[in-house]
């Protein structure tokens, strides 16, 4: 069975620590980016089967990113979740694109993490 590959992007290496011991133990590749534009490049080397993205990135937003990488047919049916210090309420009217979005406020648990990348790929 092939490995799933989750990309992390948060230009924050905290919150990048805190994923990865969130999915210690789990089967799962993690690919890290700092910026919207890193993430770019990496999904031209590396298709993740799901993307976690900060909603506030310094060069390219989060959302912006999603848009972008929504638009690109090749790479549409990648799942996503936007995990956020913000509520999620601005950024709502991103689920016309992709239905199945999740926003997760920061302070979400390892289970609440694990629930729903389990949920999206399995």
């Amino acid at each position: 069975m092939k490995t799933k590959t989750i990309m992390i992007v948060d230009n924050e290496q905290p919150f990048h620590d805190r994923y990865s011991e969130m999915l210690e133990g789990s089967d799962y590749e993690i690919i890290r980016a700092y910026e919207g534009d890193e993430a770019l490049t990496i999904l031209g080397e590396k298709r993740p089967d799901l993307i976690i993205t900060d909603i506030t990135l310094n060069m390219m937003t989060g959302d912006t990113l999603f848009l972008f990488i929504k638009s690109m047919p090749e790479y549409k049916d990648i799942p996503f979740i936007m995990a956020s210090d913000f509520s999620p309420q601005p950024y709502e009217n991103l689920k016309m694109f992709d239905p199945e979005l999740v926003f997760l406020d920061k302070t979400f648990t390892r289970e609440r993490l694990i629930g729903e990348v389990k949920a999206k790929i399995g």
